[in-house]
């Protein structure tokens, strides 16, 4: 959803777009999110350097640490705003949720 200069991309899970199945285990999960989350920023016209801010959801915060190292390797400094929440269950059995807002200039 585009709104002036920002776009607001809906929560992002593991599902491969190719199959539409959740992939297995949290870290193909969460690589998976941010493939999403890229794909998303390209079809509205940004990339993943555009990204200002990011939610992230786990079932378990345990798995922050993990989230933070495939973060490193998806976005650059200065790293987007972010916040990680813990909650009870995700869609389709999800272990990790990703939404996020990107600025593009015109």
């Amino acid at each position: 959803m585009r709104v002036g200069d920002t776009v607001h991309m809906s929560g992002q899970i593991g599902l491969d777009p190719a199959t539409m199945q959740m992939v297995d285990g949290i870290d193909g999960q969460i690589v998976r999110v941010f493939e999403n989350l890229k794909a998303v920023a390209e079809a509205a016209g940004g990339s993943l350097a555009d990204i200002v801010k990011v939610n992230v959801f786990l079932t378990d915060l345990a798995n922050f640490a993990k989230v933070n190292e495939t973060m490193a390797r998806y976005f650059s400094e200065s790293f987007p705003a972010r916040a990680a929440v813990g909650v009870k269950e995700l869609p389709r059995g999800a272990l990790v949720e990703a939404d996020a807002v990107m600025f593009i200039a015109d």
